[in-house]
């Protein structure tokens, strides 16, 4: 099935849809406008990260075959056993990214929490531990228990407003601490060898096709042509945000930067516990609509696409139960977006869309859809598995927990630099007054 211009309305499957499933039957005409559509992508994109051509180009296959979900254009695309890989990934990626999601939680929260005068850092109630397992039962599952995702729109445009807030947060210590912290040798140096690992931790960021045709769904008269603005709206605000996080966070910390940017700055900074406080609350409201995608491949796969409301509460506490009890044991976040980047998001984001459109297409070899598409697949081959390769012969170094040296001016032993930084002790001294305190 073709598309005539930008305008055509994908038709609804029985099979494989995703609207019988996440949209209550008494709701189903209650769609979100184009706003809280915007809010739910730009959550999912900063969540996650910025998105790309491929986003756009998978509505457009979804067009072309006249599905409405991820699952049932790679089934009409390329069968059952597409449709098995798909499901595998599109699982794992949203399942691990939530164990990020509380890890995340549990590094910033539990900082925030051990700042409140009269507690002890060391207690059991300010632990990361903790921390996972309360902001879960009091947060994410409930949550995440919606089965409409048109009402995260409101939460999804309050983790937009506290991004805006963490972004001013790192803007200002990228002006005041910045110039205090001793810049490493080869900060400048563009790429190193292991470059590609990069390029997977950014594949993880890039993503959110695993709940674009959820988000797509929820519009009112859906179109691809509505659909492209949408994603051009929601790629501009996210797309300027994520430079600027990453650039202010370079520039503070060059060489010495953690995959948690939040990991870098010293505990007794009031203005960062704040930062951190907000960066919590934002993963976990990013959270919900990634377990959305989780148990939504299970029901297509096991139960026909459709949930009653007995197992649509027992699949979402215990899909929530599993990602805590990994979160709990594992508390390396850089090593935990590194492998699910070059292992579910490159597949996703480059491999999958690109094939599918390729194969339905009839445009001509020379259309620059067709041009992108060519491009983009042999690029997501080479970064899953080069990157893959590469994470396991060059793992992440992780310092979870651990006070960054320039968090102890009087202790020069801890800097581990050249005598070139022995003022910064003095330095950091005054710092530590007039702002961390």
């Amino acid at each position: 099935m073709g598309y005539q211009g930008q305008q055509l309305v994908i038709p609804p499957q029985r099979d494989l849809n995703d609207r019988e499933t996440l949209v209550s039957e008494h709701e189903y005409k209650r769609k979100t406008c184009q706003s809280a559509a915007v809010f739910n992508v730009v959550n999912s994109i900063i969540g996650s990260g910025i998105i790309d051509f491929s986003l756009v180009l998978l509505i457009k296959g979804g067009a072309l075959s006249g599905t409405d979900t991820y699952q049932s254009l790679v089934n009409k695309t390329f069968g059952f056993p597409g449709y098995l890989l798909l499901s595998v990934l599109q699982f794992l990626y949203p399942f691990i990214a939530m164990i990020s999601y509380n890890i995340i939680a549990g590094d910033t929260l539990g900082k925030v929490f051990q700042r409140i005068p009269g507690v002890d850092p060391e207690n059991l109630f300010v632990g990361r531990h903790f921390i996972i397992m309360i902001s879960t039962i009091t947060f994410t599952l409930p949550l995440s228990l919606y089965r409409d995702i048109a009402k995260l729109g409101k939460i999804s445009l309050i983790s937009t407003v506290l991004t805006a807030l963490i972004l001013g947060i790192v803007i200002t210590r990228m002006v005041s601490l910045g110039p205090y912290v001793p810049k490493t040798d080869d900060a400048w140096v563009f790429a190193k060898p292991n470059a590609i690992q990069a390029v997977g931790v950014m594949s993880f960021a890039f993503i959110c096709h695993h709940n674009s045709f959820l988000v797509y769904s929820s519009l009112e008269e859906p179109t691809v042509a509505k659909w492209s603005r949408i994603i051009h709206i929601s790629i501009v605000v996210s797309m300027f945000i994520c430079i600027l996080f990453a650039t202010c966070g370079y520039l503070t910390f060059t060489g010495f930067t953690q995959g948690d940017l939040f990991e870098n700055y010293c505990r007794s900074d009031n203005l960062v516990t704040f930062g951190r406080f907000c960066y919590g609350v934002t993963v976990l409201l990013t959270y919900p609509m990634e377990c959305f995608v989780t148990r939504e491949v299970i029901a297509n796969v096991f139960f026909g696409g459709n949930l009653s409301s007995v197992f649509h509460v027992v699949i979402t506490v215990v899909i929530i139960t599993i990602a805590m009890l990994v979160s709990l044991l594992i508390d390396c976040l850089g090593i935990v977006l590194e492998l699910n980047g070059v292992l579910c998001a490159a597949p996703l984001i480059f491999i999958i869309p690109s094939a599918c459109y390729l194969k339905l297409s009839e445009e001509p070899r020379t259309h620059s859809d067709k041009i992108i598409s060519c491009v983009m697949l042999p690029i997501g081959a080479v970064v899953m598995v080069f990157g893959f390769v590469m994470a396991i012969i060059n793992p992440q170094d992780c310092t979870h927990g651990q006070e960054m040296f320039y968090c102890f001016p009087d202790n020069f032993s801890l800097t581990n630099t050249s005598d070139s930084h022995f003022q910064l002790t003095t330095q950091l001294s005054t710092l530590n007054i007039s702002i961390f305190r």
